[in-house]
């Protein structure tokens, strides 16, 4: 009987269900969207009830759609947003407030009085994260602090932390009595309280944030069995398996399981992954040290990342915020019909900027605009602004790497985009290729599960199985690029010193 491996997939806009089959190939997909709530401005939070909702209706509807049963799966992946924080009473399995989702800027203060001893960089030896509302450490904070009777709580042990990953693990196994409460190594390394060397919870981080030990995952490996799916779920019985980090996923159903291998993620964010083996590379450009991947046991791998916020947000922010477009496929359709960007430039700030600048102060800019400008000129500007913040991560990679990326391996819902491909093909100097299965985050987690069941028998295999389906090569002058590239870092610096201490 032929065996599939379910993967789900709780991203920052949806959470999907995938089954593929031992070819690696789609069978069927569930998906929906969850709300997203902006209660002020640089807050952005999501029902985590609604959340674990979902998870169960995309599962039925994939199940449904390939016509299988559980006694079909062989084993379920999970891969997810990282950095959202998630805190929820382990005997009722309610959450006591929204989930704080990586993007939200509401703990900046708190992230600047930590940086006031130290800089930025004062826990990048232990944890390889500069100090920013980034991460998990100071949302969960913020949660225990502000809202009544949380902390009580959490302190008499009644609370637990989690990433969507620990939250939709829980959930599956059980919740309240029976859940399996647990992370994976690359989720942790995205806290800012995971130590990288011992790939455990940093004590010190945890009393410093005021975080009690008891509401913490446990930390296991990428690859493992953590527990079955309870008896009361559709997946009845099935072995939860893998769980990665949405990049780390994509990163590994990319194939990149050998030191210098890297890939893209053209998502909300983006997302630029370079495994560097089993060397910890502490970045001197803005880059994270973070987990690529353990399997079982084995030594973990590292990977440093370039992490960029606003990415396909963008457009859905000319959809959604400004009625510009109906829909994301449109500002495609807008941008071929003029030949340059009419000297526009969009830096998209909204949560300040990411790698490699990591400012909290800047804020979102459109500069260059004259008469002659047309909305044509600004839906190019807004898939050129995706690109450019590629080319400075991929420019901070190979200052840290000390070589030159020849390629560069792509994924995520934006790589449909031919014109943005194209453009950042250009941009870049180097092909841009895009395989025959672009929904790696998935694959990665789905791999990641059949790895511990033994439906896929090693990273050989694995690496066998990804093809090529398209490649850009750089078309432009590469005069013309540099100019292009020297406009964008002046457009860049803009966008810093906006926020003062009366404006947020």
């Amino acid at each position: 009987m032929e065996r599939y491996i379910i993967a789900i997939d709780q991203g920052t806009t949806s959470s999907r269900a995938i089954i593929f089959d031992a070819a690696a190939r789609i069978v069927s997909v569930g998906q929906l969207e969850h709300e997203q709530y902006f209660p002020h401005p640089g807050w952005v939070e999501h029902d985590p009830v609604q959340i674990w909702e979902n998870v169960r209706r995309v599962v039925g509807a994939a199940l449904a759609k390939a016509q299988l049963t559980r006694t079909d799966i062989a084993a379920v992946g999970i891969t997810n947003q990282r950095e959202t924080a998630i805190v929820w009473d382990r005997h009722t399995g309610v959450p006591v407030h929204r989930a704080i989702v990586w993007q939200d800027t509401r703990t900046q203060d708190a992230v600047d009085a930590l940086a006031a001893d130290g800089g930025v960089g004062r826990f990048r030896q232990q944890t390889g994260l500069p100090l920013a509302t980034y991460f998990s450490a100071s949302k969960v904070a913020w949660i225990l602090d502000q809202v009544p009777g949380a902390r009580a709580r959490a302190e008499a042990g009644d609370l637990l932390f989690g990433t969507p990953d620990s939250w939709v693990l829980w959930n599956l196994t059980g919740g309240p009595g029976s859940g399996v409460h647990a992370t994976d190594v690359t989720n942790a390394s995205r806290t800012l309280l995971m130590d990288l060397e011992t790939l455990d919870w940093d004590a010190g981080l945890l009393e410093l944030f005021g975080i009690p030990a008891s509401m913490m995952p446990v930390i296991r490996s990428s690859s493992e069995v953590y527990g079955s799916v309870h008896a009361s779920q559709l997946l009845a019985g099935v072995p939860v398996a893998g769980i990665l980090g949405d990049q780390q996923a994509a990163t590994f159903g990319q194939a990149a399981f050998s030191a210098g291998g890297a890939k893209n993620t053209y998502g909300t964010g983006c997302f630029l992954v370079v495994n560097t083996g089993t060397q910890i590379v502490r970045s001197n450009n803005g880059l994270l040290t973070t987990l690529a991947y353990r399997l079982g046991d084995a030594a973990p791998v590292y990977a440093l990342e370039g992490s960029v916020a606003v990415a396909g947000s963008l457009v859905q922010w000319l959809r959604d915020s400004l009625g510009m477009i109906s829909s994301a496929a449109q500002v495609e359709e807008l941008a071929a019909q003029v030949q340059d960007n009419g000297g526009v430039y969009i830096v998209p700030a909204f949560s300040g900027l990411f790698a490699p600048y990591w400012r909290p102060d800047a804020r979102g800019v459109i500069v260059g605009l004259t008469r002659y400008a047309n909305r044509c000129h600004i839906a190019r500007a807004a898939l050129e602004a995706t690109a450019f913040q590629v080319r400075e991560v991929l420019d901070a990679v190979n200052a840290d790497a000390g070589v030159s990326m020849e390629e560069l391996r792509v994924d995520g819902g934006m790589v449909a985009n031919e014109a943005l491909m194209q453009f950042q093909a250009d941009i870049l100097g180097v092909p841009v290729i895009r395989p025959k299965v672009t929904e790696t985050t998935a694959l990665g987690a789905a791999y990641a599960a059949g790895l511990a069941v033994g439906f896929w028998e090693s990273l050989e295999q694995l690496g066998e199985q990804w093809e090529e389906e398209k490649r850009w090569e750089p078309a432009m002058e590469a005069a013309e690029a540099r100019k292009l590239l020297r406009l964008w870092k002046k457009a860049v610096t803009r966008t810093f010193d906006w926020v003062d201490e009366d404006v947020r």
